[in-house]
């Protein structure tokens, strides 16, 4: 449990050291835009077919297989970028961030359009993993130069920044592929061409990355600092790869449960989803104004999301489960800036490759399993309504072991060690 590691003090998202870039100006906002635009790209991946999966299922029905090869199509990316984000890591820490985001990049439009020429399913969920691939170097590059470009509070900032334009982007991506889909469920892949048009802006407008002289300093005075946090980060990636179900479960599934309750048209799933993936923009502005170390907030966070699940459960009509998905996603808004801040803060420079990583690497590994978590407890239970209920309840016990284990830290003696985001 992230509990057990050392918890951020005020100073770990104060402005202590000051940006190795420039923070206004023209430059800063052509720099922030991109870095946003790029995190958008793998949630683009992962919600653009959502509204079309129905389709896509009746499309290739005579496929053995197909009720869960079809969602894999889905999520495929996420299982690549999890398998492959830690080393995505490995190589941003080593060869460079600003590279590798430009190559991945291009690459992006080309795998992600590839379904609009396959006729089989199982090409089309081979170009997929190949989006995730690209996916994991995008993610992973965006989020470390973020890091890296920004300190303390400002880094908090652009953190729950990066959580809000990918949240608004579902919402115009859920309205966009239901639209699109209406027209044939091939047609959402074409907005992967999109990335063609960031790939040359990014290649001119970003800095490379800076290592700060009083880092390098500090490197040199304190050895110990260059020990990686495994035991820090293990526990915030196991809630993660929870969390990530609990995120991505409303993007997923929702269509689905739409559909049970009688709503076949694409384009009215897509809009429901999309007002309910609008509140995990609500969730995220919430978490960018408060001004307090983010996982004291975790228990309650997950308890919003429990109850958005319970809603949903207990939901007779598309509204209730509208409604349901709202309250959900205003705790999964809040959920995902807190659980990535809380990573970022225990990363010195030299490590926050890899540390990104292995957080992206736990994220999607979530989000791959999300479906299939699901698909098995809908087996079980008899319903996909019920299913979800069954994860609130899990998400509700994880609050509660989450608050039992804060409170046990609030009586131990406080651990002198400072984090690394206290000492670059």
């Amino acid at each position: 449990m992230p509990g057990s590691a050392p918890q951020p003090s005020p100073a770990a998202v104060d402005d202590a050291a000051p940006s190795p870039v420039a923070v206004s100006g023209p430059a800063h906002l052509l720099r922030v835009t991109l870095l946003m635009a790029g995190s958008c790209l793998p949630i683009l991946g992962a919600v653009l077919i959502a509204p079309v999966l129905p389709k896509m299922q009746d499309h290739f029905a005579s496929v053995p297989g197909a009720k869960a090869l079809v969602p894999l199509a889905l999520t495929v990316p996420a299982l690549a970028l999890a398998l492959l984000a830690p080393f995505a890591g490995v190589i941003v820490d080593r060869l460079g961030r600003k590279r590798l985001l430009v190559v991945a990049t291009v690459l992006y439009a080309g795998f992600g359009t590839a379904p609009l020429w396959l006729d089989s399913l199982g090409g089309i969920i081979a170009s997929r993993a190949l989006v995730g691939v690209t996916e994991a170097a995008i993610m992973t590059c965006c989020t470390t130069l973020i890091g890296d470009y920004y300190t303390g509070r400002r880094r908090v900032k652009y953190l729950a920044l990066q959580t809000m334009c990918a949240s608004a982007s579902a919402t115009v991506f859920f309205v966009l592929g239901g639209a699109a889909g209406s027209a044939g469920w091939r047609v959402p892949f074409w907005v992967y061409a999109v990335s063609l048009a960031l790939a040359p802006l990014m290649a001119s407008a970003l800095p490379g990355s800076t290592v700060r002289a009083e880092a390098e300093e500090a490197a040199a005075e304190a050895p110990a600092r260059h020990s990686f946090p495994w035991r820090q980060l293990a526990g915030i990636c196991a809630l993660t790869f929870f969390g990530a179900m609990v995120f991505y479960t409303v993007p997923v599934e929702m269509s689905y449960l739409l559909d049970d309750l009688g709503v076949e048209n694409s384009g009215v799933i897509g809009l429901a989803t999309a007002i309910a993936s609008a509140a995990t923009v609500a969730g995220a502005i919430t978490f960018a104004r408060l001004k307090r170390s983010p996982e004291p907030m975790l228990p309650a966070v997950l308890a919003v999301c429990a109850a958005g699940f319970g809603v949903m459960f207990l939901a007779g009509s598309a509204p209730v489960l509208v409604v349901g998905a709202v309250v959900n996603c205003v705790g999964t808004g809040m959920l995902l800036p807190a659980l990535l801040t809380s990573a970022m803060s225990r990363l010195a420079f030299a490590d926050r490759g890899r540390g990104t990583g292995l957080w992206t690497a736990a994220f999607f590994g979530g989000e791959f399993v999300c479906p299939l978590v699901l698909l098995a407890l809908e087996s079980a239970v008899g319903s996909l309504a019920a299913a979800v209920g069954l994860l609130g309840l899990a998400a509700a016990l994880v609050a509660a072991g989450l608050l039992t284990a804060r409170r046990r830290i609030a009586d131990a003696p406080a651990d002198p060690r400072p984090l690394p985001e206290q000492l670059a």
